[in-house]
């Protein structure tokens, strides 16, 4: 299996070389060339004749597949087979859908003859409003201000962390409340909480629903056991790769345990100081416990993306923070890491204690140089520095503006449409990525929505002047808002409780002068295929305009034809707009998996459901991932991302701007009221008390890993936005500005 030494380092070559039956464990931080290692692993395997069908790529994400991807369509890889590359909840799928007859009735599904329908994030929280909306009604949460979806989001997020865990989703209730130390009111949110995850799990159970907890707990406890099942996975995967273990869950390194004993050759990867899908239920403690069922113990710790300045920084910032693992919970975690459930789950669980980060080989003592800043009093003039500081590395310095990322701990709709504009005032090209923003947030997705209620009158939809204006200024290029609203007012009506739109020939001359006879023609032009989408949609004389217009109100359809035969074409919003595209995609696919899911859970409803489905992106659905949106690299742009959305991402840049340093958001966690992921974790003994020592250590350790994570993603330089006020006008002195100057009074010169 020899490789060619000029295309990887010594300690690369030297692991891709080893025999073709040895189990590698391979720890290394961020940037060490661990994954670059494993590529080439899995190509050596293809080169010396191992079959490409029995070789499993397992990662805890799809975004995270790309590199193993992109090797595998090179030309020189080797012809025959294909090599699998799956998350576990993907495996799940398949197994589930595999074997259902077998299991189905054990896992007590009440018509196991049916056929299994899975569901994505968004069906799930469609199905989990049918079960809270009423308990809504009835007071339930009356003490928490969350929105709807919010709700349902993080019922959901208890019922996937008990499956990924190990225990019974019927535990989730008395976990929370046995942690909590506050006010007794809460308690009650956490029953309530209880109930609507029992009343969803049950109504999936009667009705063949599988979102992801159940997928993943019907795989542990019925299929993994299942002989046919572990015969064929066994027998088919003989050689294991899996990437990033850390970013995975307790359930999943429990399987991979039990694998790693019967698999021929396996690689395990290990990201030393990350984890940073703890909120997720991602475990390092527990993935390092797969380094005692491998043979070959490989640690890489040569920098191969920071530059030395950088490294210094890394090292200074760590010895600031302390390294990631806080002691108290280090402590909990062996007599919190026993069997889980035994008569239920039967893996084996050694207890080891999770590695430090070790130190990286050649950085110097003086990370000064690595670093950035100048002080602002006020935010607007951060964000000023911080459009200037871009703009003279894109255009005085030649820095790709791809190779610029700007970062905050949270980018909302304001400080992102803040940068952009500042950014593109000086020809900066910009573009974001925010993958938790539910998909009516996006200006486009409020476009589509509000044109596709237009074209059906029968769904009883109604935009306001105001969304129609908005819509009208995102579909018709060159369209202002001080126009669109003019436009809306005289055009729009609602005639016999149908929305119409007026022809631009009825407006009045002095009307039409104001808006623009250039305006007005694209608007005539939207109009008219409005227009004679309504009619075309309303005749369904004859079998075959039947089904044209059953194809015409399936909602996915009716987006691409939107897109394709208007708003991408010259004169509308959308041509040449990466962005929108990508939206528009990301609408299509949610449309077309929410209809094919519902044709199969609900065949009876297919007319209302294009209806539903707009009013439950309109009601601020939570979207679910959307692996283009990770993997598109369009123009070349500055980056604007959440700080942990870049990291996921897994990507390298020479610039970092980090934003509102002194902003607590660094350190704090999210407002879940209905959840805590430390809490139901399987590092946490049930039954103790979450106290304010515990949230400090949590936090400490998060934001350790998150400032580690980020600067050993960095090539060239940090450059810091510091204002003593922040976006909402409060004094900044949160715990990453801190640790900063302590870096800074270190390293004095």
């Amino acid at each position: 299996m020899a490789v060619q030494p000029q295309t990887l380092l010594p300690a690369q070559i030297a692991l891709v070389n080893l025999p073709a039956d040895r189990r590698i464990f391979l720890e290394g931080a961020a940037g060490t060339g661990k994954t670059t290692a494993a590529v080439a692993r899995m190509l050596a395997l293809l080169r010396a004749g191992v079959p490409a069908d029995e070789i499993l790529i397992l990662l805890p994400q799809r975004t995270l597949a790309t590199p193993y991807t992109d090797a595998l369509r090179r030309p020189a890889v080797p012809a025959g087979g294909e090599v699998t590359v799956l998350t576990w909840g993907g495996l799940a799928q398949r197994m589930t859908e595999l074997f259902w007859p077998l299991i189905a009735g054990e896992a007590g599904f009440a018509t196991p003859n049916r056929p299994p329908v899975f569901l994505t994030l968004e069906t799930a929280q469609y199905f989990m409003a049918r079960m809270v909306a009423p308990l809504l009604e009835a007071g339930y949460f009356d003490s928490i201000a969350v929105d709807r979806n919010r709700l349902y989001s993080q019922i959901l997020d208890n019922l996937n962390k008990a499956a990924s865990v190990g225990f019974a989703h019927t535990e989730i209730g008395e976990r929370l409340k046995a942690a909590w130390v506050g006010e007794s009111a809460q308690a009650r949110v956490y029953d309530e909480a209880q109930e609507c995850a029992t009343r969803f799990r049950s109504y999936c159970l009667a009705h063949n629903l599988l979102d992801f907890s159940l997928q993943y707990e019907v795989f542990a406890r019925h299929l993994w056991p299942l002989p046919q099942c572990r015969e064929m996975l066994l027998g088919r995967y003989r050689h294991l790769i899996a990437d990033n273990v850390e970013e995975d869950t307790p359930v999943s390194h429990d399987l991979l345990l039990d694998w790693l004993a019967a698999c021929r050759s396996a690689l395990i990867l290990y990201d030393v100081g990350a984890g940073y899908r703890r909120f997720l239920g991602a475990d390092p403690i527990s993935a390092y416990r797969l380094k005692a069922q491998c043979s070959e113990h490989r640690a890489f710790n040569q920098a191969h993306i920071m530059s030395t300045d950088i490294g210094a920084l890394s090292m200074a910032l760590g010895r600031a923070l302390g390294p990631p693992g806080g002691q108290r919970q280090q402590a909990a975690a062996p007599a919190a890491m026993g069997r889980v459930r035994a008569e239920e789950l039967t893996f084996a669980e050694p207890t080891t204690a999770m590695p430090a980060p070790e130190p990286i080989v050649g950085a110097p003592a003086s990370p000064r140089s690595a670093l950035d800043f100048t002080a602002h009093r006020f935010h607007p003039e951060m964000l000023d520095w911080l459009a200037a500081e871009i703009a003279g590395l894109v255009h005085d310095q030649g820095v790709p503006p791809k190779e610029i990322v700007v970062l905050a701990p949270f980018l909302g709709g304001g400080l992102r449409f803040s940068l952009e504009a500042r950014l593109a005032a000086r020809a900066v090209p910009v573009r974001s990525h925010r993958p938790s923003r539910a998909l009516n947030e996006e200006p486009a997705t409020g476009c589509l929505l509000t044109l596709a209620a237009l074209c059906h009158p029968t769904w009883g939809i109604l935009p306001s002047r105001f969304d129609v204006a908005y819509a009208l200024m995102q579909a018709i290029e060159g369209l202002d808002l001080v126009r669109a609203q003019l436009l809306a007012e005289i055009a729009y009506r609602v005639r016999e409780g149908a929305p119409t739109l007026s022809a631009f020939d009825e407006i009045e001359p002095e009307m039409q002068e104001r808006i623009t006879f250039l305006l007005g023609g694209r608007y005539e032009g939207l109009r008219t295929w409005v227009a004679a989408h309504t009619k075309a949609a309303a005749t369904t004389a004859g079998p075959r305009r039947q089904t044209a217009a059953r194809r015409r109100t399936e909602l996915d359809h009716f987006f691409s034809r939107l897109f394709g035969e208007l708003l991408s074409q010259p004169g509308y919003g959308f041509h040449g707009n990466f962005d929108a595209g990508e939206i528009t995609a990301n609408v299509i696919e949610s449309a077309r998996k929410f209809r094919q899911v519902m044709a199969q859970a609900e065949p009876d409803r297919q007319p209302e459901l294009s209806r539903e489905y707009v009013q439950l992106v309109r009601d601020g659905v939570v979207a679910a991932q959307y692996v283009r949106s990770w993997q598109r690299q369009p123009e070349n742009a500055v980056l604007l991302a959440p700080a942990y959305t870049f990291l996921m991402g897994n990507r390298a840049v020479d610039h970092q701007f980090w934003l509102d340093v002194g902003s607590p958001g660094w350190w704090e966690r999210l407002y879940q009221p209905l959840t805590q992921p430390y809490v139901l974790s399987r590092r946490w003994p049930v039954g103790t008390p979450w106290t304010d020592l515990d949230e400090y250590s949590a936090r400490q350790e998060a934001l350790a890993c998150l400032a580690l994570g980020l600067v050993r993603r960095c090539r060239v330089r940090v450059h810091l936005g510091l204002s003593e006020m922040g976006e909402q006008g409060l004094e900044q002195r949160g715990p990453l500005l801190r640790a900063i100057q302590r870096v800074l009074r270190d390293t004095q010169p």
